[in-house]
């Protein structure tokens, strides 16, 4: 049952996306001189946004309607588009989980100094974003937002990145627009394919309206452009290096949400829009995401530059969101959007470590070149202790649930690859406690004796995000039961077309 009841005639997922994109317009005009004041709205803009983010799931309903607190307005009409907005269980997840991060990556801009109007602008409109996409159930609208999200990326890292910044701006760029024509492609083929000429998802998931033929041709071109920016192998490319040479707010958001964006849409629309096509690749498609999942662990294993290491990481654990969504099990779906949402948080919480915390103070990411770090930080060595150990799966974290989850559905209709992919668990606890023992045990470097101390944003950040992924780890029924109302439908709709056989 609902927990709080928010007035009907208030437009509250409208107001989620726009107070982070109006305040980010007010403060683009802002002087930079006028420091103080463009970084306490831009975190307070983010803050607004979380809060609200929190009342629509607490005044969601999991007894009613699928989709939930609708607001529709005519668009274009004449092309079937509305603006229509929505939300369910796998929406509610991920809006909370881009409340949570942004919030993070705004507390930890604050030592932004170059062109602070334009950062935060840029920074604000990325959240304003994905917000937009996740509440979306006009496939146009959501394709827009999507789209949108790009600019703010490429310019982030372009203009405030350290490592071959222009390089990794104009990879990212390329990959996504590579993966924007797949998705262009894909949406017209709905439209024209639908004989109701609608980009309403709500009825363009009727499966019926499209043959399995359709399906099947269309799938992939959906799925592979939406997952390019869910790191998919082998189309990853653009991640390792667009996460170290981003800022450290932008490294947060590209892994923990944007990351995200992805694979919602690979849930979303490319196999809730089309189960029979979703049937037709699962197993070619289980096989990619269970190698992917090793292949991430492995590659980040050998990395002696620490953010290197957690960028590896996060294709590793993408593939294993993307594995439970392939797996064709409501287990498994569950456990890979609760997955989506620990491996947010954790990558936030190490990339907010890593990248403010040390590489901000030591002016080195090698790992040869630390160690002893606990003995003057300690705070920021138990931040990226239980950032590892949630990524490592371990039980009261998080991300145990969502591995369990993700490993339990696969193994419904993919023993083999479920077997597979839990090879990666051991190699993430491999390379996070090797990582551990390097930077923060050890002897500590006569040059790093004299560290400043963490700043009070950065420890609010830490412990936020830290707070986050222990409350999910002991209370996991805090999502699971919300994601699950949204992952019933699509989850029965492929079972359908391609039953799981029981195990015997």
């Amino acid at each position: 049952m609902k927990l709080v009841d928010l007035a009907p005639t208030v437009p509250w997922l409208s107001l989620i996306w726009l107070v982070p994109l109006v305040t980010g317009t007010l403060v683009a005009f802002l002087p930079d001189t006028r420091r103080q004041l463009i970084r306490t709205l831009g975190t307070l803009a983010a803050a607004v946004s979380c809060v609200l983010a929190l009342l629509v799931t607490l005044g969601y309903d999991p007894g009613g309607p699928r989709y939930q607190f609708i607001e529709q307005l005519p668009w274009l009409p004449g092309l079937g588009a509305s603006y229509l907005l929505g939300v369910d269980g796998i929406s509610l997840a991920m809006l909370m989980l881009n409340g949570v991060v942004l919030v993070a990556a705004a507390l930890l801009s604050w030592n932004i100094t170059e062109h602070e109007s334009s950062y935060w602008a840029l920074l604000l409109l990325l959240g304003a974003g994905a917000y937009a996409v996740f509440v979306s159930l006009d496939l146009l609208v959501l394709l827009v937002c999507y789209e949108l999200t790009l600019l703010p990326k490429v310019l982030l890292i372009g203009g405030w990145g350290t490592t071959r910044r222009e390089y990794a701006a104009t990879k990212l760029a390329l990959f996504m627009m590579a993966g924007s024509a797949l998705l262009i492609a894909g949406a017209i083929a709905l439209y024209f394919g639908s004989a109701m000429r609608t980009f309403d998802l709500r009825l363009l998931s009727a499966h019926a309206l499209f043959p399995v033929e359709f399906q099947a041709r269309w799938f992939l071109p959906l799925f592979l452009g939406f997952g390019i920016l869910a790191g998919i192998v082998p189309f990853h490319g653009w991640a390792p290096t667009g996460h170290v040479a981003a800022p450290t707010a932008a490294s947060m958001m590209l892994a923990g949400v944007m990351m995200k964006l992805g694979a919602y849409g690979c849930l979303r629309v490319a196999i809730g829009v089309l189960p029979a096509g979703a049937a037709a690749w699962l197993a070619p498609l289980a096989v990619i995401m269970a190698l992917g999942a090793v292949l991430g662990a492995a590659l980040a294993m050998v990395q002696r530059d620490i953010k290197f290491m957690v960028a590896y990481s996060s294709i590793g654990h993408m593939a294993l969101a993307l594995l439970g969504f392939v797996s064709g099990s409501r287990n498994g779906m569950i456990g890979g959007v609760l997955q989506l949402f620990a491996h947010g948080v954790l990558t936030a919480l190490l990339f907010g470590v890593v990248g403010r915390m040390l590489y901000d103070r030591t002016h080195t990411r090698q790992m040869a070149e630390l160690g002893g770090l606990r003995q003057v930080l300690p705070f920021a060595a138990l931040l990226f202790t239980l950032g590892g150990l949630s990524s490592m799966g371990i039980p009261g974290f998080a991300g145990f649930w969502a591995e369990f989850g993700v490993l339990l559905g696969t193994w419904e209709r993919f023993p083999a690859l479920a077997m597979v992919a839990a090879i990666s668990v051991p190699l993430t606890g491999g390379y996070t406690l090797l990582a551990i023992s390097r930077v923060f045990f050890g002897p500590l470097p006569d040059a790093l004796a004299g560290l400043p101390r963490l700043t009070w944003q950065e420890r609010v950040a830490g412990a936020w995000l830290a707070a986050i992924l222990l409350a999910v780890g002991l209370a996991p029924g805090l999502l699971t039961d919300l994601v699950a109302g949204g992952v019933a439908p699509i989850a029965d709709a492929l079972a359908r077309v391609a039953p799981v056989v029981p195990l015997r």
